[in-house]
């Protein structure tokens, strides 16, 4: 059992990192809720216990103090909904005397949302005096916000230092990410195909030396997969590249082969004449894309390739799309790609997918359910497979 399952709640008051940093359009109607409703177990629990519930989250990129656009006001009535008519209070700030008294008064099996927590720019700022006045507010500190846990702000790392060990623990969603991450990094059964895609190799250098140590595939796909091509001396046409990345993309073809990995980038492309969604397309060999043409999807050639390596997969890390799948006509690479995580899912593979372009692929197909484990930390994601230390895991477990 979990810190946090063993843990009973009753009579105590949890404060609750969570990360609710959901899209909204002009009307301030959130339009994608998933980061919400994965936080719902664990602010359930700790009700069912019969402890009270205090929410800390930002929402947006807030420049200049409190803005009525990033107010977490907005998130009240559906958070009611998604808690089946819980209590729901919302205290105008998240620090000072509003807070605490919101807090005080807050009573057993209740829910209290606090206002924006970036509307203080010491939150951001990892200020310890701005986390011990949050600190105040709960006689618990729960951390289940993994899509913040790589910055080494105040709600995330800082505050952890004002609770005992016996009072700051992961959440339920903060500890399923973490088991799943570790079970790909640290004890991934072979063979492990971690599956790269998105625009450029600079975004994915360190993810991918990272893995070289670790994975027998690595499949490169998307947009950097034209400045791999480009390195070997193909004629790319108009395709997406970074011509400064040319040596940089050989020395990791060269170090894939040295360790006897085999890194695979795509043969053929859906190429098009244009970059939209009514584009002229051809299907092309990537030993030589048309001039004018550029490429916006892998080909049949490079998804019956990879589908195999998939399917021989006992473990799969999967990172970005293979093309421009938001339009119609470059979706069918990571369409196919998704599948065949699916199909290997299903014959016994654990798959991971995580990062935001492929957890928005994954629930556009209607996938979700049919892989082993959905990250909702893009960047949080990214930077563990990078190697690094994330603070808001750090932070709970000294």
């Amino acid at each position: 059992m979990s810190k946090f399952s063993d843990h009973n709640f009753k009579g105590q008051k949890a404060l609750i990192r969570v990360d609710f940093n959901v899209p909204l359009n002009d009307q301030f109607e959130i339009t994608d809720d998933t980061r919400m409703t994965a936080a719902v177990p664990t602010i359930k629990k700790i009700l069912k216990d019969g402890g009270a519930v205090i929410l800390m989250s930002h929402l947006g990129r807030p420049k200049d103090g409190p803005t009525n656009k990033y107010s977490l006001k907005h998130l009240v009535f559906h958070l009611i909904s998604l808690l089946d008519g819980t209590t729901v209070k919302f205290a105008e700030d998240c620090i000072g005397e509003t807070a605490e008294k919101a807090a005080l008064n807050l009573q057993m099996g209740e829910v209290l949302l606090l206002e924006n927590l970036r509307f203080y720019k010491e939150e951001e700022k990892g200020d310890r005096a701005f986390a011990e006045k949050l600190s105040k507010l709960g006689d618990v500190y729960v951390n289940d916000a993994f899509g913040t846990a790589h910055r080494a702000h105040a709600s995330t790392a800082i505050i952890a230092d004002f609770y005992p060990a016996d009072k700051k623990m992961f959440g339920l969603l903060m500890e399923a990410e973490t088991i799943s991450a570790e079970k790909v990094l640290h004890s991934a059964e072979k063979p492990f195909t971690a599956i790269l895609g998105g625009a450029k190799v600079s975004d994915k250098i360190l993810i991918i030396e990272n893995l070289m140590n670790k994975a027998n595939n690595i499949i490169i796909g998307g947009g950097m997969a034209y400045t791999f091509l480009k390195a070997q001396g193909k004629e790319i046409g108009n395709s997406l590249v970074e011509n400064d990345k040319l040596d940089l993309a050989n020395e990791l073809l060269a170090k894939a082969k040295s360790l006897g990995v085999q890194l695979l980038i795509p043969e053929d492309s859906i190429a098009a004449d244009k970059f939209a969604a009514d584009a002229n397309t051809q299907l092309v060999s990537n030993d030589n894309i048309p001039a004018g043409w550029m490429g916006l999807d892998i080909g049949a050639k490079s998804i019956a390739k990879f589908s195999e390596v998939i399917a021989a997969s006992k473990t799969i890390l999967w990172n970005g799309p293979m093309g421009v799948f938001e339009m119609e006509a470059f979706q069918g690479g990571t369409k196919a790609i998704a599948d065949a995580i699916v199909k290997a899912t299903e014959n016994g593979a654990f798959s991971l997918v995580g990062g935001g372009d492929s957890v928005a692929a994954v629930n556009k197909f209607g996938l979700a359910e049919k892989v082993s484990y959905v990250s909702t930390g893009g960047g949080a994601m990214l930077e563990y497979f990078e190697g690094k230390e994330l603070p808001g895991i750090a932070a709970i477990k000294k």
